[in-house]
């Protein structure tokens, strides 16, 4: 199923703006960024290179072009492309188990979940657990919260995970991924992607808008999955406490665009992640996901409404309102989460978290990371919902 256009026909203005994107930038901008550098003393001869990853000398784009190798040729999205494990140059880890809406689906889902209720109720009388300072409770996580909802992961989206050894085996770093969905279940899934793919089963601790902890229920379970705000402070006692942190700085620019503009990325803030991931030298690592877009398609907008009820945005979908409660249940869209070679901040000074034209070129650097990752995925995808 094509994303544009209809019929399984090219659309050549969507192959143009692939190809814009897809290609090194251009000699103007790369000259403006290379002034952004000189201009700062951290940048000056003898300071380890900060770009070192897609820069225009590199062969191919390193995110998804097998990490060196020449580039892949750009095609428009169509229903003849898909997604190959010779084309990102790493391996696909794709789940096989049956798919939820399926008998054995449900209940294979039903008994997994209610095992692992059980038994953290017998450990949980026992008292041998612990939280931490922000609420994070690994024990719930392991025990009630990840079994149900890697069903959804597994069997729902099939999530497939490409780029993992990219992440960190220790120390913090900082990960910076596109927003979609008009609900932020992306979030839940990348954090299910690290947990159940990282080689040492590492947690990801996610920043959240205020709302999340503001909203009955939904605050509480944040908090014990690991969430924190989205607020410098927080960030920086993450990091320097080695957790790989992840962060989406479109906010709710991003969850509540309209499907229209769908996988174009909004303005991230003012940068304030990168002057978090700068104070604290931690390398950023670009993530790519791809599927979230069409889990809540929307098409409109009901500003007045949306005012009335204290909400961001009220979206009007292809279900919901119409079908009240059963509205509200994401489609079965296939997801895609690739984790981006580490954009490194320790060639900068202390000074550079204060000067805002670096903040700036990093901010575009990593937000053009991710737009052309999300192309070339875009391009080798196969069916939405079926592929």
């Amino acid at each position: 199923m094509s994303i544009l256009g209809s019929g399984g026909l090219s659309d050549a203005r969507t192959a143009k703006v692939i190809q814009l994107y897809a290609s090194p930038g251009s000699a103007n901008a790369t000259g403006d960024r290379d002034r952004v550098r000189r201009r700062h003393p951290s940048q000056q001869p003898g300071k380890p290179p900060v770009r070192q990853q897609g820069s225009p000398s590199s062969a191919g784009h390193p995110n998804t072009d097998g990490f060196g190798r020449p580039p892949a040729e750009i095609t428009p999205i169509s229903d003849e492309v898909a997604l190959s494990d010779e084309a990102l140059g790493i391996d696909h880890r794709e789940p096989k188990s049956p798919p939820l809406f399926s008998l054995g689906g449900i209940r294979g889902a039903v008994a997994d979940s209610l095992t692992a209720t059980a038994g953290f109720i017998r450990e949980r009388m026992a008292g041998e657990y612990e939280v931490d300072d922000f609420g994070f409770d690994p024990h719930f996580t392991e025990s009630v919260w990840l079994p149900a909802i890697r069903q959804v992961y597994e069997k729902w989206f099939r999530v497939e995970v490409t780029g993992i050894e990219n992440l960190p085996v220790e120390g913090g770093a900082l990960l910076v991924a596109n927003h979609a969905g008009t609900i932020p279940i992306d979030a839940i899934m990348t954090s299910v992607a690290v947990r159940d793919n990282h080689p040492t089963g590492r947690h990801l601790r996610l920043l959240a808008a205020d709302m999340a902890f503001d909203t009955p229920v939904i605050g509480e379970v944040a908090r014990r999955i690991g969430a924190t705000l989205a607020c410098n402070h927080d960030a920086d006692r993450l990091l320097r406490a080695g957790e790989l942190t992840a962060v989406w700085p479109e906010g709710y620019k991003g969850i509540g665009k309209p499907y229209k503009d769908r996988y174009k990325l909004q303005r991230f803030g003012r940068g304030g992640f990168v002057t978090t991931a700068l104070r604290n030298a931690a390398p950023i690592i670009p993530v790519s996901i791809v599927g979230s877009e069409e889990i809540y398609p929307m098409l409109a907008d009901l500003k007045p409404l949306a005012k009335v009820l204290g909400l961001p945005y009220f979206p009007v979908t292809p279900l919901f309102p119409w079908l009240g409660p059963l509205g509200v249940i994401p489609l079965p869209s296939k997801w895609h989460i690739h984790f981006g070679r580490p954009i490194e901040t320790g060639g900068y000074d202390e000074s550079s978290a204060d000067d805002p034209m670096v903040v700036f070129d990093l901010t575009d650097h990593v937000r053009e990371e991710i737009q052309q990752t999300l192309f070339r995925m875009l391009s080798r995808r196969g069916g939405i919902y079926f592929g």
